[in-house]
């Protein structure tokens, strides 16, 4: 064999993997394009607006960090993210809360599953706008039904606005999201559920564990992607909350209920500043992305590791 040979062999064993190389990222490129067209294009423009004195209408006026220094001295934009912070704590744990016995529930085979999986599910499939206006509706101090209900149940004597006061619209908007929103993370631990070996809580059972130290040293631990998943989720959209504020109190009582998307929303396209809105739509998404990364490694703690 001449060298030649020697050296053109291992370039053309190349050629297969190159090939391969360039099938894969063919099959990639249509997902790679709306990444680039629908997110990281939009991110670079959000930026460069944030740059700029952007008015609804003229011309544009660039003053650098000059929005960022404003955001970070803004006390209603902190209020806004305190409003936010205290909805999501709530919010979350009342999901996980019916969510977690629901799944557990429809997870054993009986009799109707099917039924409750469907009932239980068939809430997420209403938009939120519609499902704000029908919690409305339901809590409406005249034509609504839960003023009946409770007086019917003792509760109260009088008839009530729920809106009138924070503590009472902030417990029908929990209400309405929990209502709407505890079927879909309940699929998603059902599917979690699912995909643990029986086998598992078999020989746990044998071993003499009963079920709440099976739920605790089995059910959980095999749990925790599933978990994080749904925590991800779930607080990702408690703080992207906009519609139920926004259609069920319209920020208020007494502009208690501005959530922060709620506040970009008003600076960007109320006050016309649409360069300080930007701003904070990138300082929202950078915490949202800490708070993700935050989330990940804490439900990683105590996993071994390979």
């Amino acid at each position: 064999m001449t060298l030649a040979e020697s050296l053109s062999r291992p370039a053309r064993r190349s050629r297969p993997k190159r090939r391969s190389q360039w099938k894969g990222l063919l099959y990639i490129a249509p997902a790679m394009a709306l990444v680039i067209v629908f997110f990281i294009l939009p991110v670079l423009f959000t930026f460069w607006m944030s740059l700029h004195k952007w008015p609804l209408l003229g011309a544009p006026k660039f003053i650098g960090l000059g929005n960022y220094i404003r955001m970070l001295s803004d006390t209603r934009f902190y209020g806004a993210l305190g409003f936010t912070a205290y909805y999501t704590v709530i919010i979350t744990i009342a999901i996980f809360a019916l969510a977690f016995p629901l799944a557990i529930f429809v997870e054993r085979q009986r009799r109707m599953v099917g039924v409750y999986r469907t009932a239980i599910f068939m809430p997420v499939v209403v938009g939120l706008a519609s499902a704000s206006l029908l919690w409305v509706w339901f809590a409406n101090v005249d034509a609504g039904f839960l003023n009946p209900l409770l007086a019917w149940l003792g509760i109260v004597d009088l008839k009530t606005n729920f809106f009138a006061s924070f503590d009472s619209a902030f417990f029908i908007i929990c209400l309405m999201v929990v209502w709407k929103v505890a079927g879909f993370t309940m699929i998603i631990l059902l599917t979690g559920l699912q995909a643990i070996p029986t086998e598992l809580g078999e020989a746990a059972r044998i071993d003499g564990a009963n079920r709440w130290k099976r739920f605790i040293y089995v059910t959980l631990p095999l749990m925790r992607k599933t978990m994080a998943l749904s925590l991800i989720l779930s607080v990702t959209g408690s703080i992207l909350a906009f519609d139920q504020f926004y259609i069920m109190t319209a920020g208020g009582p007494q502009n208690k209920m501005i959530s922060v998307v709620y506040y970009i929303f008003n600076q960007s396209f109320v006050s016309f500043n649409l360069g300080y809105g930007a701003a904070m739509s990138l300082g929202l998404l950078v915490i949202l992305v800490l708070i993700s990364i935050f989330q990940l490694w804490l439900l990683r703690v105590g996993e071994e590791r390979p």
